[in-house]
């Protein structure tokens, strides 16, 4: 899969990449860590915002485009024009961030639910609790390495994509009656049986 992406990257610099949907194998992989030579990172990490932001995205994890590596980014610029976010808008506007080989060292504060969404499970939505502050050791897209404390919906938007490179969706997070109810939901995906506006790759 590495080589795949390699060559792609060796032929155009960015690109928009199709995202693996819920059921993909890869989505349910522990991603492993990178180090500063893995190829043609700059050019991964270029092509993911493109991606995301193409799907109108605020958060991207590399298993999400099939690659099963310690890397994911965020960016919720977009979330700066929300009402709700008004108090903290013009730090939202610049919170564009690349998270390498990154662990969470703590959670804390109280939980708090969102209504979470995910581009590898589109048209499903539910409220999930997450603990409201963070703090999370990652290299950024230079492999300077950071050690940080993130809350409010930055830090959720963090845990989401951290989730991901642990191999955890957050359908995970549901109760078994909620598990139940988007089931049928959850197998449409698989299958492809979904409408979507973005470039995505179905496990069946």
């Amino acid at each position: 899969c590495d080589h795949y992406f390699t060559k792609l990257f060796r032929t155009k610099t960015k690109m928009i990449l199709p995202i693996r949907a819920y059921g993909d194998p890869v989505l349910r992989k522990k991603a492993q860590d990178i180090s500063p030579e893995y190829p043609e990172l700059k050019e991964l990490i270029a092509s993911m915002f493109e991606t995301m932001n193409g799907a109108h995205g605020i958060g991207l994890a590399a298993p999400q485009i099939g690659l099963d590596i310690r890397l994911f980014i965020v960016d919720v610029s977009p979330l700066a024009d929300d009402e709700d976010y008004v108090d903290i808008a013009e730090e939202l506007k610049s919170f564009k961030k690349t998270f390498i080989n990154a662990k969470i060292l703590e959670e804390s504060g109280n939980e708090w639910k969102f209504n979470e969404g995910c581009l590898s499970i589109p048209d499903v939505r539910e409220d999930v609790s997450r603990k409201e502050t963070i703090l999370i050791e990652y290299y950024d897209e230079n492999f300077v390495k950071h050690t940080e404390t993130f809350s409010d919906i930055r830090a959720r938007v963090i845990q989401h994509e951290y989730d991901h490179i642990e191999g955890i969706l957050f359908t995970d997070k549901l109760s078994p009656l909620k598990k139940k109810i988007i089931k049928g939901k959850l197998n449409k995906i698989t299958a492809g049986d979904v409408a979507i506006n973005y470039k995505m790759r179905f496990p069946k």
